[in-house]
């Protein structure tokens, strides 16, 4: 799917490129004939195909990636790392600091959803499509620096903070880290 998506792109960036710097001169110079040469065409039909080639590889990744979604079956490793905002715990003391771990991860919403945000934002409310987006980010990046402290061996991770970044457009960076430790 990738290697389509990396076709599409290119073919999209051909095209474009070609119809924008070549096919716009060539129309201002000969602006009283109507043929459409043929490398103008193959330029649009290169710039149309490389969108739905890579709407298309899109839209199935995010099919099979719902029709294989489970929830994550939490190890037994999982379920023993806590997950602190602050350095201590009462009635435990920390016996070994592990470094630094983290999750990361950047979100984005498809362009319908992105449309009715929009609209609620000029009528007021909630940005739900937004809410729900910045949830999942939240959920994923926790579960990689979880994955990370378990790696390590870790019993909790202490000092827990969420940073969050405006990346282009509707898309958002998550990042999660702290400090993984293990308990005496």
């Amino acid at each position: 799917m990738k290697v389509l998506r990396n076709i599409g792109t290119l073919a999209f960036v051909l095209g474009l490129f070609t119809a924008v710097f070549l096919g716009i001169p060539w129309h201002v110079v000969v602006a009283d004939d109507p043929a459409v040469p043929w490398w103008l065409k193959i330029a649009v039909f290169c710039l149309l195909g490389g969108i739905l080639l890579v709407l298309t590889t899109l839209a199935f990744e995010q099919w099979s990636r719902k029709v294989s979604f489970q929830e994550p079956l939490a190890t037994e490793t999982d379920r023993k790392i806590l997950l602190l905002n602050s350095n201590v715990l009462p009635d435990r003391e920390i016996s070994e600091v592990l470094g630094l771990v983290q999750g990361h991860t950047v979100f984005a919403i498809w362009l319908g959803k992105d449309l009715s945000a929009i609209v609620r934002l000029i009528l007021g409310g909630e940005l739900t499509e937004y809410t729900e987006m910045m949830g999942s980010a939240r959920l994923t990046a926790t579960e990689r620096m979880k994955a990370n402290a378990a790696e390590l061996g870790a019993d909790a991770v202490i000092n827990v903070r969420y940073m969050t970044t405006s990346v282009v457009g509707t898309a958002a960076e998550l990042l999660v880290y702290g400090t993984a430790v293990k308990f005496a």
